[in-house]
């Protein structure tokens, strides 16, 4: 087993003139950050709408997909993270994440609401808490491989208590785009995040990237608390589980909703 090690500054370029599959025209402003996310794996539950909306702002309505409602842990891996026209950097640029999340709409364009984000990098943590509002946290992150295995450790902060997520996941088919209809599509393909400002007001922040290409996936998940942190209880059932070796993204500054 070796410690998981990408390389930087190979961002793609000229992704952002790839729209044709974008369910809405992406911003004619210039974007301001690139990311690139690795060996994701997305592990989704169902949960009844009325069971996450008092944990929702009331501005963001939660999206629904066969009248059901989902909450997702994703662990991944960061590279590219950088402002438009500078390098990316070691130590800044390159980390682990977890986020915990659900899915809304606002003025018809359906998007993303984390309930939290854990990082390795505090630096990272401290600038997205100050100029987003979004609920970072800092946490000591671990992720190894073993073959095509990912084996992922989080604890976030220091206390006996904190919230951990401990798995070990791997792909387990061949990668296949997210079709429009299917849950795959409506887990993954969304083009912006929702929050409020530090004055509480709401915004969405765009992001571009290509169309998913996702994996079915095996996972042992050996302890998570991650969700039950955010004051929510999974239910009794086996995770929806995908895979996705990479994403490439954009992303544009807040617009006040």
């Amino acid at each position: 087993m070796e410690r998981v090690n990408y390389p930087q500054n190979d961002f793609p370029p000229g992704i952002e003139h790839e729209t044709a599959h974008r369910p809405w025209p992406r911003p004619s402003a210039p974007w301001l950050l690139t990311q690139s996310w690795h060996d994701l794996l997305f592990a989704h539950w169902p949960l009844p709408a009325g069971v996450l909306s008092p944990h929702v702002p009331r501005e963001f309505d939660i999206d629904l997909f066969d009248g059901q409602a989902w909450i997702g842990v994703v662990p991944f891996q960061m590279t590219n993270v950088a402002p438009r026209g500078v390098p990316a950097m070691p130590w800044v640029s390159q980390f682990p994440e977890l986020n915990v999340r659900t899915y809304v709409r606002a003025g018809g364009k359906p998007g993303v609401y984390f309930f939290s984000l854990d990082a390795a990098n505090p630096v990272a943590v401290e600038a997205a808490r100050a100029l987003l509002r979004l609920p970072y946290h800092w946490a000591t992150m671990l992720v190894e491989r073993d073959g095509d295995e990912i084996h992922y450790r989080s604890r976030r902060g220091d206390a006996a208590a904190a919230p951990q997520f401990v798995a070990s996941y791997r792909p387990s088919g061949p990668q296949v785009p997210a079709a429009p209809g299917t849950i795959e599509y409506f887990l993954t393909e969304r083009y912006c995040l929702y929050a409020r400002d530090l004055l509480g007001r709401p915004y969405r922040l765009q992001i571009h990237h290509r169309p998913w290409r996702l994996q079915s996936a095996l996972a042992t998940i050996e302890r998570n608390t991650m969700v039950s942190a955010a004051g929510l209880t999974l239910p009794d059932l086996p995770p929806l589980l995908h895979f996705s070796k990479r994403q490439d993204t954009l992303t544009w500054g807040p617009e006040r909703l």
